[in-house]
């Protein structure tokens, strides 16, 4: 079946990390927040928001909990990975996706956990890194944080940093601006001489 429509699906993350200085046996992060925002025709049509739970190590560091302020709790009560999955191949039907996350570690770290899960990775989609995207369009040496980003801009980021929907929302707002940009820089058409020169204006002076 033929795409239909284009989609922007502006995700994020949060993972779990292990303590500091303290190296734990064969760890990797894992998905235990998601944020999505689906757009569509320069609207914002859908958001999901969900707790997710951790397979392979469950109980999160104290680094994490104090890092991203989310409880044990909270993710236990979260959905299963494969649910996570799921509800994201929802996202795939009958639209051509545009995937835009502010660094790769999200892309990645989906990827690595689908692998470990032996899931299938739920979305075929353009990935765009839009903290790339920033650094070349306004020649940055470094890449900067999503929330400075927007502050530079400006503006105020959506909601609290390190929470997935409003970090997803905030990546949303700066892409907006970035494209904004993007044709406000536009190359113009050049202009006639005509164009730049009023020829009865000049004629009278002279007459």
């Amino acid at each position: 079946m033929m795409k239909e429509r284009r989609q922007h699906l502006f995700i994020d993350f949060e993972f779990t990390m292990p303590e500091k200085y303290v190296r734990a046996k064969n760890f990797f992060p894992e998905i235990i927040e998601i944020g999505l925002v689906s757009v569509i025709n320069d609207k914002i049509v859908d958001q999901f928001s969900s707790f997710v739970t951790p397979i392979k190590f469950p109980i999160l560091s104290e680094r994490c909990k104090s890092f991203l302020h989310i409880s044990q709790e909270q993710v236990d009560k979260g959905i299963p990975f494969m649910e996570l999955v799921r509800r994201m191949m929802d996202y795939d039907r009958n639209y051509e996706n545009v995937i835009v996350t502010w660094g790769n570690m999200d892309m990645k770290v989906l990827r690595h956990n689908c692998h470990q899960a032996n899931a299938p990775f739920p979305l075929k989609a353009v990935e765009i890194d839009l903290s790339m995207e920033y650094k070349r369009f306004f020649g940055d040496q470094n890449q900067t944080g999503l929330w400075k980003a927007v502050q530079e801009y400006g503006k105020e980021g959506t909601g609290r940093h390190h929470r997935a929907l409003d970090d997803a929302l905030t990546t949303y707002n700066i892409f907006r601006l970035v494209e904004k940009d993007k044709q406000y820089l536009e190359k113009p058409k050049p202009t006639t001489i005509g164009d730049r020169i009023d020829f009865s204006k000049l004629l009278n002076e002279f007459a």
